[in-house]
């Protein structure tokens, strides 16, 4: 088959098929597929790309109209069901049809992946292996599996991991935005409709107990050229910037020229990015230079509301720097969004006194996670023998995966839907997120309360 004849579809998997998919409050743009789909359209190839966030019909719908050649598919822990159901498709559709599968999930868990449906997986932010195993299938290249590095692939119908490597997000190319365009209606964050997502660094420099972004990239924390970055920017058809880095305040000097650049170039734009407590709590000048140039939401891990859970989860910070976050953020009128874990030996009286520390702090946007052994990590070995379910799904920080040590599961859930019943009140009394149904939201919650089953359980 000549190349140019190819087609390929790039797929985004739904969150849930539940009301907890949050389309219409938080829509994250297909950031990889936009990257793959540049060097796909580089060699003349027809790409169609399909984010089940925002599409209306099915991905099989869209298999049978595009009839692609390859199909690949990219996703979180949460996603997994998805990506191997839509692999499932593609091949009950067309038993022909090559299915690759890549993201972040792939990078730790690829074993997970090794299925009948499943033709290669990616375990590489390095997305030019596509490009080989397209060459190996149908250019007529002599391309040997065994030499190209960050795949898993199939051999005598057993499967066959390569060596892993770290990727350079200096050879990216510019992301090819043109179905973000065209949802112009879609991909928001809360109230910053239609923001664009920009990746400036792989991996993140510090080493929490509880995330598994240290791990990827191999754990090599690479970032791009500012200048490379502020260039895309000024460029993006957006208003709202979304700086998806896992912390983007780590460099001084690097966000100083950051601010400089976006001055000098004259860009009005409003930004989220991700940041730590003790760089805000240390860096007030700094914060308002990025306040000044469109700084609008900065989201913070501040995880605990006491210094020995910090120092448990090996977060180097403490309940000083996150105080004294929020007091600098709210004097500068920067969104702060502070993210918290509820701990598995949380006791009911600790989750009161994280909803006392929330209001006493005058903290208005807040993020709740329930701790969550990540596969394939040292914690999760940790915490194996109390591992409460094998469905993936379930590892989205709203479900417990591991028995709590202080009460029973049902009574953590009951006090867990209490304190976010609690949160939504207070929220709406202050005005915030007034784009949301409220109502919709806590009748749920009080219905999981009660319910045997929750209804985000089964996917």
């Amino acid at each position: 088959m000549e190349k140019s004849n190819l087609t390929i579809l790039l797929i985004h998997p739904e969150i849930s098929r539940t009301k907890y998919n949050f389309v219409g409050i938080i829509e994250n743009e297909c950031l990889e597929l936009e990257y793959i789909s540049t060097i796909l359209k580089e060699k003349g190839y027809k790409v169609h790309l399909y984010d089940g966030q925002v599409e209306q019909q099915t991905v099989e719908e869209k298999i049978e109209e595009c009839h692609p050649d390859i199909v690949y598919v990219c996703g979180r822990t949460r996603q997994e069901n998805f990506i191997l159901e839509y692999c499932k498709t593609a091949k009950k559709t067309n038993k022909h049809i090559i299915t690759i599968i890549g993201g972040l999930h792939a990078q730790l868990c690829y074993k997970r992946m090794y299925k009948d449906d499943v033709d290669y997986i990616l375990t590489t932010f390095d997305i030019y292996k596509i490009l080989d195993i397209i060459d190996y299938h149908y250019n007529n290249k002599k391309i040997n599996l065994e030499n190209v590095e960050g795949i898993c692939y199939k051999k005598n119908n057993s499967w066959i991991k390569n060596k892993q490597s770290a990727f350079d997000i200096n050879k990216l190319p510019l992301p090819d935005r043109s179905y973000f365009y065209e949802h112009s209606n879609n991909y928001r964050y809360l109230e910053m409709k239609h923001s664009a997502w920009v990746r400036t660094a792989y991996c993140c420099p510090y080493d929490c107990k509880f995330c598994h972004r240290k791990k990827m990239n191999m754990g090599q924390y690479v970032c791009r050229d500012i200048k490379d970055v502020v260039e895309e920017i000024a460029n993006i058809k957006s208003d709202n910037i979304y700086i998806v880095d896992d912390d983007f305040l780590v460099n001084k000097d690097r966000l100083n020229e950051f601010i400089r650049l976006i001055k000098e170039k004259n860009i009005k734009k409003r930004y989220i990015c991700y940041g730590r407590s003790d760089f805000i709590a240390k860096n007030e000048t700094l914060m308002k230079n990025l306040k000044d140039i469109g700084l609008y939401y900065v989201l913070v891990g501040l995880e605990a509301i006491d210094d020995k859970q910090l120092n448990d989860y090996n977060k180097k910070s403490s309940v000083y720097n996150n105080v004294r976050s929020i007091e600098i953020c709210n004097y500068l009128k920067i969104n702060i969004m502070g993210m918290f874990i509820i701990d598995l030996d949380y006791t009911a009286k600790d989750f009161k006194n994280l909803y006392k520390w929330i209001k006493n702090h005058h903290l208005k946007h807040v993020a709740i996670s329930i701790f969550t052994p990540e596969m394939e990590t040292e914690t999760y070995e940790e915490y194996k023998d109390r591992i409460i379910t094998n469905n993936p799904s379930h590892w989205d920080y709203l479900h417990l995966v591991a028995k709590p040590t202080k009460m029973s599961i049902k009574r953590f859930y009951f006090n867990y839907y209490k304190l976010l019943i609690k949160l939504f009140i207070k929220a709406k009394r202050e005005g915030v997120y007034d784009f949301i149904d409220y109502k919709d939201y806590i009748i749920s919650f009080v219905a999981n309360i009660f319910k045997t089953k929750r209804s985000n359980d089964d996917e």
